[in-house]
C-alpha cells in the first residue's frame, strides 16, 4: 500500500499513520477493504430510521391493538348508559381497528418500500458514453483516449539528498570576526 499524500510505500497494511508525512491511513485502509466504497458512519445517539414497509406495518399493529382495547371500553360504556351515539361509535371503532389495522399491515407488507439489502451488492458503475465527434478530415485524431494528467494535489516527492546543511557556528563567527577586522 502507498500513502495517498506522499506516495511513501508503507511496510505492512496494518500502519496506522505514513512513516515519511505522517497522513492518518486509516480511512485509506477501510476504504481498500470495501472496495472502493465509503463506509457509511452513523452517530450512535441519532435514532435509527425505519423502511417505509416496517413502518406501515407498526401502524397497523398499533391500530389494532388499540381496537382491542377501545371496542371492549366503549363496549361497557355502551351497556352502562344505553346511548345510541356510543353504540355507533363502538361499531366504527371496531370496524376502524379490525379491519382497518390488518389493511394497513397488508398495504404496508406489499407496496410499500423496505429495507434495502446489506447483502445484495451495490449496482456497479457503468459511464455514460460521450458523444460520437463529427469526423474531420484535416485534423489528426488519435486512437487512443486522452492521457490523465497527475491530480490536482499531487505533490513531487522531495529529494532528500539535496538538503543543504546549515553553516558551522564557527564559519559565521570567522566571518563576523574579519567584517569587524576590515572596519578598523
Amino acid at each position: 500500500m502507498f500513502c495517498p499524500q506522499c506516495g511513501q510505500q508503507q511496510v505492512s497494511g496494518i500502519v496506522r499513520f505514513c512513516s515519511r508525512c505522517g497522513f492518518p491511513l486509516d480511512g485509506v485502509i477501510q476504504l481498500l477493504s470495501a472496495g472502493g466504497m465509503l463506509p457509511v458512519y452513523q452517530n450512535p445517539d441519532e435514532p435509527v430510521k425505519i423502511s417505509a414497509r416496517r413502518k406501515g406495518v407498526k401502524q397497523g399493529g398499533m391500530l389494532l391493538l388499540a381496537g382491542a382495547v377501545l371496542v371492549p371500553l366503549f363496549g361497557v360504556m355502551t351497556s352502562f348508559s344505553n346511548s345510541t351515539f356510543l353504540e355507533i361509535l363502538t361499531a366504527f371503532a371496531a370496524i376502524i381497528c379490525f379491519v382497518g389495522g390488518p389493511l394497513r399491515m397488508l398495504y404496508a407488507a406489499v407496496f410499500e418500500e423496505g429495507a434495502p439489502n446489506p447483502f445484495r451488492p451495490p449496482r456497479p458503475y457503468v459511464p455514460v458514453p460521450a458523444p460520437p465527434h463529427q469526423f474531420n478530415p484535416h485534423v489528426q485524431q488519435s486512437a487512443l483516449p486522452p492521457q490523465p494528467g497527475p491530480p490536482p494535489s499531487w505533490r513531487s516527492r522531495p529529494i532528500t539528498a539535496e538538503l543543504v546543511h546549515p553553516p558551522s557556528v564557527t564559519e559565521n563567527t570567522t566571518r563576523l570576526l574579519d567584517r569587524d577586522e576590515r572596519k578598523e
